[in-house]
Protein backbone atom coordinates (compact mmCIF):
# COMPACT_ATOMS: atom_id res chain seq x y z
CA UNK A 1 0.00 0.00 0.00
CA UNK A 2 2.78 2.16 0.92
CA UNK A 3 4.35 1.69 -2.30
CA UNK A 4 1.45 2.54 -3.94
CA UNK A 5 0.92 5.60 -2.35
CA UNK A 6 4.22 6.84 -3.46
CA UNK A 7 4.25 5.96 -6.71
CA UNK A 8 0.85 8.00 -6.73
CA UNK A 9 2.32 10.78 -4.89
CA UNK A 10 5.39 11.01 -7.05
CA UNK A 11 3.48 10.87 -10.53
CA UNK A 12 1.14 13.15 -9.45
CA UNK A 13 2.72 15.75 -8.38
CA UNK A 14 5.61 15.64 -10.93
CA UNK A 15 3.24 16.62 -13.52
CA UNK A 16 1.63 19.53 -11.63
CA UNK A 17 5.01 20.39 -11.11
CA UNK A 18 5.32 20.60 -15.07
CA UNK A 19 3.09 23.96 -14.86
CA UNK A 20 4.66 27.31 -15.19
CA UNK A 21 3.99 29.34 -12.58
CA UNK A 22 3.43 33.29 -12.00
CA UNK A 23 5.25 34.46 -8.67
CA UNK A 24 4.51 37.59 -7.13
CA UNK A 25 3.95 39.81 -3.89
CA UNK A 26 1.35 38.35 -1.58
CA UNK A 27 -1.82 40.41 -0.70
CA UNK A 28 -2.08 42.30 2.21
CA UNK A 29 1.11 43.04 3.31
CA UNK A 30 2.06 45.82 6.02
CA UNK A 31 4.16 48.74 5.04
CA UNK A 32 6.86 48.19 7.43
CA UNK A 33 7.15 44.26 5.52
CA UNK A 34 10.91 43.67 5.43
CA UNK A 35 11.04 40.36 3.52
CA UNK A 36 8.82 37.82 2.46
CA UNK A 37 8.30 35.52 0.55
CA UNK A 38 7.40 35.27 -3.80
CA UNK A 39 3.83 33.16 -3.95
CA UNK A 40 1.88 31.97 -6.90
CA UNK A 41 -0.21 34.21 -8.16
CA UNK A 42 -3.06 31.00 -8.15
CA UNK A 43 -6.47 31.75 -10.22
CA UNK A 44 -7.28 34.87 -12.14
CA UNK A 45 -10.89 35.81 -12.89
CA UNK A 46 -11.33 31.97 -12.08
CA UNK A 47 -8.61 30.68 -14.61
CA UNK A 48 -5.84 28.72 -13.29
CA UNK A 49 -6.09 24.96 -13.53
CA UNK A 50 -2.63 24.15 -11.58
CA UNK A 51 -3.50 23.93 -7.83
CA UNK A 52 -1.53 20.95 -7.25
CA UNK A 53 1.41 21.50 -7.11
CA UNK A 54 4.52 21.01 -4.97
CA UNK A 55 5.39 23.65 -2.22
CA UNK A 56 8.68 25.06 -2.42
CA UNK A 57 9.29 23.69 -6.02
CA UNK A 58 9.33 26.38 -8.83
CA UNK A 59 9.50 25.09 -12.12
CA UNK A 60 11.73 25.87 -15.03
CA UNK A 61 10.28 29.18 -16.84
CA UNK A 62 8.08 30.07 -14.07
CA UNK A 63 8.08 33.97 -13.98
CA UNK A 64 8.89 36.69 -10.98
CA UNK A 65 7.52 39.67 -10.72
CA UNK A 66 9.70 42.26 -8.63
CA UNK A 67 7.93 45.67 -8.01
CA UNK A 68 10.01 48.64 -7.66
CA UNK A 69 11.62 48.92 -4.11
CA UNK A 70 12.47 45.78 -3.93
CA UNK A 71 15.05 43.05 -4.21
CA UNK A 72 14.41 39.18 -5.40
CA UNK A 73 16.45 36.83 -3.13
CA UNK A 74 16.67 33.27 -4.25
CA UNK A 75 17.42 29.82 -2.36
CA UNK A 76 18.34 26.54 -3.49
CA UNK A 77 18.08 23.39 -0.77
CA UNK A 78 18.44 26.51 2.37
CA UNK A 79 21.39 28.26 -0.15
CA UNK A 80 21.48 31.50 -1.13
CA UNK A 81 22.17 31.20 -5.39
CA UNK A 82 20.85 34.47 -6.32
CA UNK A 83 20.12 38.17 -6.09
CA UNK A 84 18.20 40.81 -8.22
CA UNK A 85 18.45 44.74 -7.07
CA UNK A 86 16.39 45.59 -10.08
CA UNK A 87 12.49 45.94 -10.84
CA UNK A 88 11.02 43.76 -13.84
CA UNK A 89 9.70 40.49 -14.92
CA UNK A 90 12.58 37.41 -14.24
CA UNK A 91 12.19 33.92 -15.60
CA UNK A 92 13.10 30.73 -13.30
CA UNK A 93 15.89 28.75 -14.39
CA UNK A 94 17.78 25.69 -12.15
CA UNK A 95 19.51 22.71 -13.03
CA UNK A 96 17.70 20.58 -10.35
CA UNK A 97 15.92 17.88 -11.65
CA UNK A 98 12.92 19.06 -9.15
CA UNK A 99 12.58 22.35 -11.61
CA UNK A 100 12.59 20.73 -14.86
CA UNK A 101 9.66 21.26 -17.09
CA UNK A 102 8.49 19.83 -20.26
CA UNK A 103 7.16 23.40 -21.23
CA UNK A 104 10.89 24.78 -20.71
CA UNK A 105 12.79 23.32 -23.45
CA UNK A 106 13.73 20.78 -20.92
CA UNK A 107 12.30 17.57 -23.06
CA UNK A 108 9.77 15.26 -22.45
CA UNK A 109 11.68 11.69 -20.90
CA UNK A 110 14.24 13.46 -18.74
CA UNK A 111 11.25 15.21 -16.88
CA UNK A 112 8.93 13.05 -16.29
CA UNK A 113 11.38 9.53 -15.74
CA UNK A 114 13.80 11.32 -13.95
CA UNK A 115 11.61 13.11 -11.32
CA UNK A 116 9.42 10.44 -11.29
CA UNK A 117 12.39 8.16 -9.74
CA UNK A 118 13.48 10.54 -7.73
CA UNK A 119 10.27 11.86 -5.94
CA UNK A 120 9.45 7.67 -4.89
CA UNK A 121 12.68 7.63 -3.38
CA UNK A 122 11.10 10.24 -1.20
CA UNK A 123 8.15 8.75 -0.32
CA UNK A 124 6.46 10.41 -3.61
CA UNK A 125 7.56 14.37 -2.63
CA UNK A 126 9.97 16.39 -4.14
CA UNK A 127 13.46 16.07 -2.36
CA UNK A 128 14.77 19.64 -2.92
CA UNK A 129 13.50 23.04 -2.24
CA UNK A 130 13.31 26.23 -4.13
CA UNK A 131 12.21 29.53 -2.52
CA UNK A 132 11.91 33.15 -4.12
CA UNK A 133 12.14 36.04 -1.06
CA UNK A 134 11.29 39.77 -1.82
CA UNK A 135 13.46 41.82 0.24
CA UNK A 136 12.54 45.27 0.49
CA UNK A 137 15.20 48.34 -0.09
CA UNK A 138 12.60 51.27 0.71
CA UNK A 139 13.34 53.11 4.18
CA UNK A 140 11.06 51.14 6.79
CA UNK A 141 9.33 53.49 9.11
CA UNK A 142 7.68 53.37 12.50
CA UNK A 143 11.05 52.45 14.51
CA UNK A 144 10.00 53.16 17.97
CA UNK A 145 12.70 53.92 20.59
CA UNK A 146 12.50 55.62 24.02
CA UNK A 147 14.09 55.88 27.54
CA UNK A 148 12.12 55.48 30.62
CA UNK A 149 14.81 57.21 32.64
CA UNK A 150 17.72 59.69 32.10
CA UNK A 151 20.58 58.96 30.04
CA UNK A 152 23.72 60.96 30.37
CA UNK A 153 26.57 62.34 28.20
CA UNK A 154 29.69 64.29 28.12
CA UNK A 155 28.79 67.94 26.52
CA UNK A 156 31.68 69.79 25.34
CA UNK A 157 29.80 72.82 24.87
CA UNK A 158 28.26 72.89 28.19
CA UNK A 159 31.45 71.47 29.50
CA UNK A 160 29.98 69.17 31.86
CA UNK A 161 27.70 66.00 31.57
CA UNK A 162 23.96 66.18 30.75
CA UNK A 163 21.07 64.28 31.05
CA UNK A 164 17.62 64.01 29.49
CA UNK A 165 14.70 61.60 29.01
CA UNK A 166 13.75 61.10 25.15
CA UNK A 167 11.58 59.32 22.78
CA UNK A 168 11.17 59.16 19.13
CA UNK A 169 11.15 57.24 15.65
CA UNK A 170 13.60 56.42 12.70
CA UNK A 171 13.39 54.90 9.53
CA UNK A 172 15.52 51.98 8.67
CA UNK A 173 17.40 50.73 5.83
CA UNK A 174 18.32 46.92 4.68
CA UNK A 175 21.75 48.47 2.54
CA UNK A 176 23.16 44.37 2.33
CA UNK A 177 19.66 42.04 1.62
CA UNK A 178 22.80 38.81 1.67
CA UNK A 179 24.06 39.99 4.76
CA UNK A 180 20.74 40.45 6.58
CA UNK A 181 19.40 37.40 5.50
CA UNK A 182 22.58 34.98 6.17
CA UNK A 183 23.11 36.74 9.61
CA UNK A 184 20.40 38.32 11.10
CA UNK A 185 16.94 36.69 9.79
CA UNK A 186 15.83 33.42 11.80
CA UNK A 187 15.13 30.39 10.17
CA UNK A 188 11.64 30.44 11.06
CA UNK A 189 11.22 33.44 8.95
CA UNK A 190 12.81 32.05 5.68
CA UNK A 191 9.72 29.74 4.38
CA UNK A 192 6.41 29.97 2.67
CA UNK A 193 3.65 32.73 4.60
CA UNK A 194 5.62 34.32 7.08
CA UNK A 195 6.78 37.47 7.21
CA UNK A 196 9.89 39.56 8.77
CA UNK A 197 8.46 43.12 10.12
CA UNK A 198 10.37 45.22 12.66
CA UNK A 199 7.49 46.52 13.99
CA UNK A 200 6.22 43.08 15.09
CA UNK A 201 5.90 42.51 18.75
CA UNK A 202 6.08 39.01 18.30
CA UNK A 203 9.63 39.51 16.73
CA UNK A 204 12.77 38.99 19.01
CA UNK A 205 15.00 39.61 16.75
CA UNK A 206 13.64 43.26 15.94
CA UNK A 207 13.08 43.59 19.99
CA UNK A 208 16.76 42.82 19.89
CA UNK A 209 17.47 45.49 17.33
CA UNK A 210 14.84 47.99 19.72
CA UNK A 211 16.83 47.57 22.86
CA UNK A 212 20.22 47.96 20.84
CA UNK A 213 19.19 51.39 19.74
CA UNK A 214 18.05 52.04 22.91
CA UNK A 215 21.39 51.26 24.74
CA UNK A 216 23.09 53.20 21.62
CA UNK A 217 21.27 56.63 22.63
CA UNK A 218 23.58 58.03 24.99
CA UNK A 219 26.37 57.57 22.45
CA UNK A 220 24.49 58.91 19.70
CA UNK A 221 24.13 62.15 21.55
CA UNK A 222 27.55 62.46 22.50
CA UNK A 223 28.75 61.97 19.29
CA UNK A 224 25.91 64.63 17.87
CA UNK A 225 26.40 67.52 20.23
CA UNK A 226 30.42 67.07 20.47
CA UNK A 227 30.70 67.16 16.55
CA UNK A 228 32.04 71.04 15.95
CA UNK A 229 29.77 70.84 12.54
CA UNK A 230 27.03 70.83 14.46
CA UNK A 231 27.85 73.89 16.09
CA UNK A 232 28.23 71.71 19.39
CA UNK A 233 24.25 72.47 20.34
CA UNK A 234 22.19 69.77 21.74
CA UNK A 235 19.22 72.53 21.53
CA UNK A 236 19.39 71.56 17.47
CA UNK A 237 18.46 67.76 17.55
CA UNK A 238 14.97 67.74 17.54
CA UNK A 239 15.50 69.93 13.58
CA UNK A 240 18.12 67.67 12.33
CA UNK A 241 16.64 64.25 11.52
CA UNK A 242 19.41 63.48 9.22
CA UNK A 243 22.33 64.57 11.59
CA UNK A 244 21.19 62.81 14.43
CA UNK A 245 20.42 59.49 12.22
CA UNK A 246 24.03 59.91 10.91
CA UNK A 247 25.08 60.16 15.10
CA UNK A 248 22.72 57.26 16.37
CA UNK A 249 23.54 55.05 12.68
CA UNK A 250 27.45 55.56 13.89
CA UNK A 251 27.25 54.22 17.46
CA UNK A 252 24.90 51.00 16.80
CA UNK A 253 27.56 50.89 14.31
CA UNK A 254 30.33 50.86 16.70
CA UNK A 255 28.24 49.15 19.40
CA UNK A 256 27.15 46.36 17.33
CA UNK A 257 28.00 46.59 13.89
CA UNK A 258 24.72 46.96 12.46
CA UNK A 259 26.02 47.91 8.64
CA UNK A 260 29.03 45.53 8.47
CA UNK A 261 27.50 42.26 10.23
CA UNK A 262 23.49 42.19 9.61
CA UNK A 263 23.35 44.79 6.46
CA UNK A 264 20.85 47.70 8.09
CA UNK A 265 21.46 51.22 8.83
CA UNK A 266 19.51 53.92 9.89
CA UNK A 267 18.50 56.78 7.53
CA UNK A 268 16.27 59.33 9.39
CA UNK A 269 15.41 59.71 12.78
CA UNK A 270 12.23 62.09 14.47
CA UNK A 271 12.37 62.95 18.00
CA UNK A 272 9.49 62.95 19.48
CA UNK A 273 10.14 64.72 22.73
CA UNK A 274 13.43 65.11 24.81
CA UNK A 275 13.35 66.22 28.49
CA UNK A 276 16.43 67.68 29.69
CA UNK A 277 17.35 66.99 33.72
CA UNK A 278 17.02 70.03 36.31
CA UNK A 279 20.78 70.88 36.07
CA UNK A 280 20.49 70.91 32.64
CA UNK A 281 17.46 73.17 32.19
CA UNK A 282 19.56 75.64 34.41
CA UNK A 283 22.58 75.41 32.09
CA UNK A 284 20.78 76.07 29.02
CA UNK A 285 18.98 78.86 30.76
CA UNK A 286 22.62 80.53 31.43
CA UNK A 287 23.88 79.78 28.16
CA UNK A 288 20.53 81.20 26.18
CA UNK A 289 21.08 84.36 28.32
CA UNK A 290 24.81 84.64 27.35
CA UNK A 291 24.16 84.27 23.56
CA UNK A 292 21.31 87.15 23.88
CA UNK A 293 23.89 89.64 25.09
CA UNK A 294 26.65 88.72 23.10
CA UNK A 295 28.08 90.43 20.02
CA UNK A 296 25.70 92.90 18.15
CA UNK A 297 22.49 92.17 19.72
CA UNK A 298 24.64 92.40 23.42
CA UNK A 299 25.30 96.23 22.15
CA UNK A 300 21.94 96.89 21.11
CA UNK A 301 20.37 95.76 24.55
CA UNK A 302 23.48 97.84 26.23
CA UNK A 303 22.18 101.44 24.19
CA UNK A 304 18.43 100.49 24.57
CA UNK A 305 19.27 100.27 28.66
CA UNK A 306 21.50 103.64 28.37
CA UNK A 307 18.53 105.30 26.96
CA UNK A 308 16.20 103.91 29.03
CA UNK A 309 18.29 105.37 32.04
CA UNK A 310 19.05 108.72 30.19
CA UNK A 311 15.23 109.37 29.84
CA UNK A 312 14.74 108.00 33.70
CA UNK A 313 17.18 110.87 34.90
CA UNK A 314 15.17 113.18 33.14
CA UNK A 315 12.12 112.76 34.14
CA UNK A 316 12.99 112.66 37.96
CA UNK A 317 15.59 115.52 38.20
CA UNK A 318 17.53 115.81 41.34
CA UNK A 319 20.41 114.38 42.39
CA UNK A 320 19.48 111.03 41.43
CA UNK A 321 18.83 112.45 38.18
CA UNK A 322 22.07 113.96 37.26
CA UNK A 323 23.67 110.95 38.67
CA UNK A 324 21.68 108.81 36.18
CA UNK A 325 22.68 111.44 33.25
CA UNK A 326 26.26 111.27 34.45
CA UNK A 327 26.17 107.72 34.37
CA UNK A 328 24.62 107.40 30.65
CA UNK A 329 26.98 110.27 29.54
CA UNK A 330 29.76 107.64 30.79
CA UNK A 331 29.14 104.89 29.30
CA UNK A 332 28.37 106.42 25.84
CA UNK A 333 31.35 108.81 25.52
CA UNK A 334 29.50 112.20 25.34
CA UNK A 335 29.91 115.51 26.49
CA UNK A 336 34.24 114.64 26.97
CA UNK A 337 32.79 112.95 30.13
CA UNK A 338 34.60 109.54 30.68
CA UNK A 339 34.38 106.04 28.91
CA UNK A 340 32.47 103.28 29.18
CA UNK A 341 33.01 101.82 33.33
CA UNK A 342 33.76 98.93 33.64
CA UNK A 343 31.89 96.01 34.30
CA UNK A 344 31.10 94.97 37.93
CA UNK A 345 34.09 91.84 39.03
CA UNK A 346 30.92 89.41 40.25
CA UNK A 347 29.06 89.68 36.79
CA UNK A 348 29.60 86.59 34.80
CA UNK A 349 27.51 88.00 32.12
CA UNK A 350 30.00 90.66 31.97
CA UNK A 351 32.74 89.01 31.87
CA UNK A 352 31.75 86.75 29.32
CA UNK A 353 30.92 89.37 26.78
CA UNK A 354 34.47 90.35 27.28
CA UNK A 355 36.03 87.00 26.78
CA UNK A 356 34.00 86.97 23.70
CA UNK A 357 34.97 90.53 22.47
CA UNK A 358 38.72 89.62 23.14
CA UNK A 359 38.20 86.39 20.84
CA UNK A 360 36.50 88.26 18.14
CA UNK A 361 39.42 90.94 18.47
CA UNK A 362 42.16 87.64 18.16
CA UNK A 363 43.83 88.87 21.59
CA UNK A 364 42.52 85.45 23.31
CA UNK A 365 42.53 81.58 21.57
CA UNK A 366 39.29 79.45 21.49
CA UNK A 367 40.75 77.77 24.10
CA UNK A 368 41.53 80.71 26.17
CA UNK A 369 37.59 81.54 25.69
CA UNK A 370 36.17 78.38 26.96
CA UNK A 371 38.41 78.23 29.81
CA UNK A 372 36.93 81.40 30.72
CA UNK A 373 33.28 80.26 29.71
CA UNK A 374 33.25 77.35 32.46
CA UNK A 375 34.47 79.60 34.81
CA UNK A 376 31.88 82.44 34.32
CA UNK A 377 29.69 79.82 34.18
CA UNK A 378 30.69 78.32 37.26
CA UNK A 379 31.35 74.95 35.52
Amino acid sequence: MGLVQAVVGSVGGMLADQWKDFYTVPAGLPATAALFAAVPQGTNAGRGSNTKGSQNIISNGSKIVVPEGYGLLLMQDGKITGFAAEAGGYEWRSDDINSQSIFAGDGIVSPLIKQSCERFKFGGQPGGQQLAFFVSLKELPDNRFGTQSEIYWDDSFLNTQVGAVTRGSYTMKIVDPILFVKNFVPAKYLQTGEVFDFTDIDNAAASQLFNEVVGSLAPAFSLYSNDPAKGNRITKLQQDSVGFAKSLSDAVENAYQWRSDRGLAIVKTAIISIEYDANTKELLKTVQRADALAGSRGNSNLQASVAAGIQSAGETGGAAGLVGIGMAGGMLGVGGMQQPVAPAADDPIAKLKKAKEMLDLGLITQADYDAAKSKALGL
